[in-house]
Formats: structure tokens, C-alpha cells, sequence
């Protein structure tokens, strides 16, 4: 029994390096890399980032695709995935401390006004602007799971007000929680800032247009670091445009890379990363290869995903 390493993310992490540092924690175990699959009839397992329909198929003998970084859709998207094979996602506190420092630090940055100062600097202008409040600001972080939920700490340990919505009903310590369909114009109309680290289901595709973008107030800025295909990102610029929000910070996008073509490269209110927001895995590591392991012994599996759910 084999694990197939198959990243497909230029940029991040090669497939020898995960391979290496796999190899640490499991030396005995078959892990190969992409470039050197071997026989593919002994692989049962592939880990991967970015998922190509059909992928699954090359292997006859597949039983669990384990999906690196966040986001199941496009494994889940594809329609000749066999019913046999597993799927499943990691989880991790390193990646959701790091999502949460980044939205902490996208925040902050528009409190103190520092995107301004960059453009006044461009310009010589001498402009003193007043810092907003952490205390008078209401954070609304949409999707409370694990990484949620330390997002929502990192902000109430800086003095924030914080909301959080999800679709089921949570409870956390010092978030005003809100839940379900129903509720959600209400967090948005109470945001001074939308935090959005929701996964890509059929519910959540296009959640933020033409329809939701009013309900927020003008000086709202979105923060995305969920899915890409959570925004309807022609929509997203008409409201941009209209003034019905100020600003847009987008870490993901529904194509990526984002096409040079794009609108959103250019556009004044819109600040783009290239997937960043969550970079190293940390111990999700000890995750893959007891996955690995479970497989091969028949146990149960480590963060399956539910594919009627999504995740």
C-alpha cells in the first residue's frame, strides 16, 4: 500500500518536501511523489492541494483522497469520484492561527488607517486621520469551526466586539452567536467588518452578491479567507462601485490565479493576495501519516468528509 504525494501548488510546497518530512514520522512507510508514482495498482492514498476532475480514476485501487490545506469543493465536484473512495480534510491550529493573524492584521491595518498613509506618502500629503475604536467596532466572523474560532478569539483578546454566524447553532465564550439562514442579514447589517472562513458548499456558492451586499453598511470591509466562489465577484465590483461597501480584502478567489483580465486587479477598493492567509501545516502532518496508517489497518479515518454536507 501506497500514499501518492501530487501537490500542484507552484509556489508552496514541493512534493519531496512533504515527502521528507512524512518520511520522519513514518520511515517505513511507501510514499512517493508525482514525478515518480511507481506501479499505480499499490496506491490507496493520495494527498493533494489542488485536485484535477478525474484524478481519482488513475488509480484502481484508491481508496482515500486526502485533501492538503483547506477546501474539499473540487474534489467533491467531481462527478466520476467512485462512491469508494474517502475523502478527507485536515485540521489544524497552525493554518487557523495564522488565517486569524492574518484577518487580525487586515483589520488593524484599516483601523490605524495605514493603506491611506501609504497613499498619502505617494503624494506628499501630511493628512492626520483618526484611529478607529477597537471597543466601538463590531467584528462579524462568518463560520465558527476551529479555525472560526480562534479567529474570533485573536479579535476579542484585541478589545473587539465580536458576532459570528454559522449554520448551525454554536456557542462560544464572549461571541454573540448567530446561526442558520434566517439570521444572517442581521450580522451583516451589525459588521463593521465581515470575516468570512466558510467552506465552499452548495449553500455558501455566491453568498455575498448583488442581494447581500446592501444589507451591509457603506463602510464595511469584507475580509474573505473561506472559499473563493463565496463572493460573486462581478457582483462584488458593482458594489464596489455603487458605494454599498468600502472595501474588499480577497485571499482567495473564485480562479486562481486570479486572470490578468480580471477587473479586480486594478480596482481601488480591492486588495488581493495570492492564498497566503494559511501557509504551513504544522502538525497536520502527524494527520496524513496516521491517516496513512489507519488506512492500512482497516480503523477508522482521521476528518472524513460528509458529501452530503460538504465538509
Amino acid at each position: 500500500m501506497a500514499l501518492l504525494i501530487d501537490i500542484k501548488q507552484p509556489g508552496w510546497m514541493e512534493d519531496e518536501e512533504l515527502q521528507a518530512d512524512l518520511l520522519k514520522v513514518c520511515p517505513q512507510c511507501d510514499i512517493r511523489c508525482a514525478s515518480d508514482p511507481g506501479d499505480l495498482d499499490e496506491i490507496e492514498m493520495i494527498a493533494v492541494s489542488t485536485y484535477e476532475a478525474g484524478q481519482a480514476l488513475r488509480y484502481p485501487n484508491l481508496k482515500l483522497v486526502q485533501k492538503i490545506g483547506a477546501g474539499v469543493n473540487g474534489i467533491l465536484d467531481d462527478d466520476s469520484l467512485p462512491q469508494s473512495v474517502q475523502v478527507a480534510r485536515l485540521k489544524s491550529d497552525t493554518p487557523a492561527h495564522e488565517i486569524a493573524e492574518f484577518s487580525l492584521a487586515c483589520v488593524l491595518q484599516e483601523q490605524r488607517h495605514l493603506r491611506q498613509y501609504r497613499n498619502n506618502q505617494s503624494r506628499w500629503s501630511w493628512q492626520a486621520l483618526t484611529p478607529r475604536q477597537a471597543e466601538k467596532t463590531t467584528v462579524a466572523v462568518l463560520g465558527l469551526g476551529v479555525i472560526g474560532s480562534i479567529t474570533a478569539q485573536r479579535f476579542i483578546d484585541n478589545r473587539f466586539n465580536v458576532i459570528g454566524w454559522s449554520r448551525t447553532k454554536k456557542m462560544l465564550p464572549g461571541v454573540e452567536c448567530y446561526f442558520g439562514d434566517d439570521q444572517f442579514p442581521a450580522v451583516l447589517k451589525a459588521a463593521d467588518y465581515v470575516v468570512s472562513i466558510l467552506p465552499s458548499t452548495p449553500e455558501t456558492v455566491n453568498l455575498f452578491n448583488a442581494e447581500t451586499f446592501p444589507l451591509m453598511k457603506p463602510e464595511v470591509v469584507i475580509i474573505n479567507c473561506g472559499r473563493g466562489d463565496l463572493i460573486d465577484e462581478a457582483e462584488l465590483v458593482e458594489a464596489l462601485d455603487n458605494g454599498l461597501l468600502a472595501t474588499a480584502i480577497l485571499d482567495v478567489m473564485q480562479t486562481e490565479p486570479l486572470p490578468v483580465n480580471s477587473p479586480m486587479w486594478r480596482h481601488p477598493k480591492i486588495v488581493l493576495t495570492p492564498h497566503v492567509s494559511g501557509w504551513h501545516l504544522g502538525d497536520e502532518i502527524n494527520d496524513i501519516a496516521e491517516n496513512l496508517r489507519r488506512l492500512g489497518s482497516g480503523e477508522p479515518l482521521l476528518h472524513l468528509v460528509d458529501r452530503n454536507t460538504g465538509y
